[in-house]
């Protein structure tokens, strides 16, 4: 039986009258903050960052493929952007979307998570629907924000609603945005689950309900485990088929060829970005709690973590034959991003490259035509250094440039032209004739 509560607020969502409050306006949240906001959603946006606050506040994106007429237009229907979470009870749906980052010892960090939850609870009140969408382990919802929540004294399910529903989010990709991406939802039970449906369905194509949120959370972690285990699979067979004289890409590109029973994956430096490199671990993390172990991740960890490394090593190898070593030779990254066209340096495997390059005493530089200086990092704080200009002098003054990520932006050939040696990560040479540089694949 639906409480007064639900039934007030279920209409509020049908009729769009709704509020919304979204808790972390990064690269999920302020895309899903765009999606309610052009159906005429009123949306209210909190972050900790004041800059990007303030940024919103006059009508700029500091998203790449957020442009600043978009933040203006979602002012105009109603966006608004605070830092003061004592605004947390004015939305009547809350949704939370903030990093779900790895601790040192490779366990789950949800500092975030918890932070924002205890924020809701200080200001919840009736009538309010809360709903998880970071990336976590399953049972998180349940057993980690519910008691935060229920603790204010407000009963579930009569009070207040909570339910979990995983970002999809797929930055830079200009075929997939928010609203065309099918939404998983899991509630604690079927009223609360009618209400993030019913919230969704007006912001996105598809809603697919599952029967509770740790089959949603569950979901999550299987996407990107899915995927981190097969790029490890085509990573180790770089290696070996390098080995072997053979060419991994060729390969991949004859199997794609078969009409079923083959996806391709693509190897690369490393794995970056938000969910692949992490998401998988949160997965062993509860496994062990079960007393079981997930040798085909961890296994699927190990050969992805190790290939900066590789990288390196093939680096290594390249400036070896031109009677150089790595020490005191210059070297320039292209592409600090952890993907093609975007301006997400989150986990990215250049910051590892680089490191490693440092270490062994190589004068290293980047150029990024998307990120223009290197941000702090939880992991690599000291490498703070600018993007610098790409020109033909710079390039012929290098003793090697290691391609990291593939932007569109790069003129392949004007840089074969000009650089004498290229270490290529990501096949952005294929096909590029360079008479006077040397190309290898790493």
């Amino acid at each position: 039986m639906q409480s007064t509560f639900h039934k007030a607020l279920l209409a509020r969502i049908e009729s769009a009258t709704a509020h919304v409050g979204i808790i972390g306006l990064g690269y999920v949240g302020l895309p899903l903050a765009r999606a309610f906001s052009d159906r005429g959603i009123a949306v209210l946006g909190f972050d900790v960052d004041p800059a990007k606050v303030a940024t919103l506040e006059r009508g700029e994106s500091y998203i790449r493929h957020i442009p600043d007429a978009t933040i203006r237009q979602m002012r105009e229907n109603r966006f608004e952007a605070t830092v003061d979470f004592q605004r947390l009870d004015e939305p009547d749906a809350v949704i939370i979307c903030v990093p779900t980052p790895l601790t040192d010892a490779r366990e789950p960090d949800l500092t975030y998570i918890v932070n924002s939850t205890k924020a809701i609870a200080e200001r919840l009140r009736p009538g309010q629907l809360v709903v998880l969408e970071s990336t976590t382990y399953p049972g998180t919802t349940r057993e980690v924000v519910l008691p935060v929540l229920a603790a204010k004294g407000l009963e579930l399910g009569v009070d207040f609603f909570l339910a979990f529903s995983p970002e999809r989010e797929d930055p830079g990709n200009p075929q997939f945005s928010a609203p065309s991406i099918p939404k998983v939802v899991g509630g604690l039970e079927p009223a609360r689950l009618e209400l993030a449906v019913a919230l969704y369905s007006k912001v996105v194509v598809q809603v697919v309900p599952v029967s509770s949120p740790e089959v949603a959370e569950a979901c999550k972690i299987l996407e990107n485990t899915y995927r981190a285990i097969n790029i490890a699979l085509v990573n180790e067979l770089k290696v070996l088929y390098d080995r072997m004289g053979i060419n991994v890409w060729e390969v991949i590109e004859a199997a794609k060829t078969k009409p079923f029973g083959f996806q391709a994956f693509y190897p690369g430096p490393g794995l970056g970005g938000h969910c692949i490199p992490i998401d998988p671990f949160y997965l062993t993390w509860i496994a062990r709690k079960h007393g079981l172990t997930t040798r085909i991740i961890e296994l699927a960890g190990e050969i992805n973590t190790a290939m900066p490394a590789y990288v390196v090593s093939k680096v290594a190898d390249a400036l070896n034959d031109r009677c150089k070593p790595i020490k005191g030779s210059k070297i320039t990254l292209l592409g600090m991003a952890y993907k093609k066209d975007v301006d997400d340096p989150r986990e990215s495997p250049g910051f590892e490259l680089m490191e490693l390059l440092l270490h062994k005493g190589a004068v290293v530089q980047y150029n990024d035509p998307y990120i223009p200086t290197l941000p702090s990092t939880r992991h690599y704080p000291h490498l703070r250094m600018s993007s610098h200009e790409l020109t033909a002098d710079y390039l012929r003054s290098c003793d090697c440039v290691l391609i990291v990520t593939d932007h569109s932006a790069y003129n392949w050939s004007w840089i074969a032209q000009h650089a004498s040696l290229i270490v290529d990560t990501r096949n952005a040479m294929k096909g590029v004739v360079a008479p006077g540089a040397k190309i290898v694949q790493a």
